[in-house]
């Protein structure tokens, strides 16, 4: 799903991002509600970048990327935690692209996104370069998303992944069960 995001431009550097775990849900501009096999994953795009709330049967977990007054604490290179039964993973990288591929990198991104049933892309006004994207899908009995925040003035984008799964114990993960 593709929209237009009726607000400014709030995040406007890459650095300027923060991660945060655990935060209650924060007024989203558009929002994508996905079942994926007995999760339920709401995608939301913030006037400043992103949210993810997943609840399933093993508990709820909610991440947000954006620029969040009073953070201070830089978006992380990556993250593994407990969040009650799950592994919780995160990544982030940031692509610097020159003017020409970030262009078609974003129109590549956007097609990819707003044409998938598990997708949702918000264009900020001003520039069709500027926008944020999310994509979810379970795979293996986990959760799985990934985003794209670009930042057209910079030429830089950046991508983050994210993996929710359930433990599995040494026994789940040994074949002959030992």
């Amino acid at each position: 799903m593709l929209t237009t995001l009726n607000t400014s431009y709030t995040d406007t550097r890459a650095a300027d991002l923060a991660w945060t775990l655990g935060r209650e849900p924060l007024p989203a501009l558009a929002t994508l509600d996905l079942e994926l096999a007995g999760a339920q994953l709401q995608l939301r795009l913030l006037g400043a970048s992103h949210q993810v709330l997943l609840e399933e049967e093993q508990g709820r977990c909610s991440e947000t990327v954006a620029c969040i007054a009073g953070s201070s604490a830089p978006l992380p290179v990556g993250v593994a935690e407990r969040v009650g039964d799950w592994e919780y993973e995160f990544a982030a990288h940031v692509e610097v692209l020159s003017p020409r591929s970030f262009a078609g990198r974003a129109q590549e991104l956007l097609a990819l996104v707003s044409d998938h049933p598990h997708g949702l892309a918000g264009v900020f006004p001003g520039s069709p370069h500027a926008f944020t994207a999310m994509l979810a899908r379970r795979h293996e009995g986990q959760v799985h998303w990934r985003t794209w925040h670009a930042y057209p003035q910079d030429g830089q984008l950046v991508a983050t992944r994210t993996r929710v799964g359930v433990r599995m114990s040494s026994a789940q993960l040994s074949p002959s069960g030992v």
